[in-house]
């Protein structure tokens, strides 16, 4: 089944550009242009993933997604944040469990339609995983908390690439890069104890 992707964003240009790139790739498309009017979209759409830029106004992509996930018919849908800006360790941090990728325009056809085959690949076998587990009597708490760690940590790997690749350079110059070592530093902790409990739960589940 054609997977079937929401754009908001504020540039009718911008929309235009990956609403052409989707349909060449073959996925159903629709398009929002603001925060506001994409959830007014989503009361009565329910896409398989959605494009969100963040540089909107009045409301920004950051806004937005926390109204998409604070609704409990929203919320399951994955999100990928577009934008020419670059991430910041803060925002990884406060939205990386939000979050399904982090995409940096400009970007190619082939570019993206890894990074959506990737999020709709992950949620698809994790749902393959929970059905199993579920169908053998596994504590539901235990598959819960699997499902969840399962993207946590591969999202949390692809931030920490994204933050090492977009600041050494620029932080060099203005004296900031201890800082930024720092909060990566601090990231790359919190996953190695996502990982190690990742493991753990595989083994109780029986993965």
């Amino acid at each position: 089944m054609t997977a079937k992707i929401l754009v908001i964003d504020d540039n009718p240009g911008i929309v235009e550009v990956f609403v052409t790139m989707l349909k060449r790739g073959g996925y159903t498309t629709y398009s929002a242009g603001s925060g506001a009017e994409g959830l007014d979209l989503l009361m009565d759409l329910t896409p398989d993933l959605i494009l969100l830029d963040i540089m909107m106004e009045p409301m920004d992509g950051w806004e937005t997604l926390e109204n998409i996930k604070l609704n409990p018919a929203t919320r399951d849908i994955p999100v990928l944040m577009l934008t020419a800006k670059q991430l910041t360790p803060d925002e990884a941090e406060e939205y990386g469990m939000y979050i399904e990728d982090y995409i940096i325009k400009p970007i190619t056809h082939t570019e993206l339609y890894e990074s959506i085959e990737h999020v709709l690949k992950r949620r698809h076998a994790i749902e393959e995983v929970v059905r199993l587990a579920s169908e053998r009597g596994v504590n539901q708490a235990l598959v819960s908390e699997y499902a969840r760690l399962v993207k946590s940590v591969d999202v949390n790997r692809r931030l920490i690439r994204i933050l090492e690749n977009t600041h050494s350079l620029r932080d060099r110059r203005t004296g900031s890069v201890e800082k930024i070592e720092n909060a990566i530093n601090s990231m790359k902790k919190g996953l190695q104890i996502q990982e190690s409990r990742l493991e753990q739960l595989r083994d109780q589940i029986g993965i």
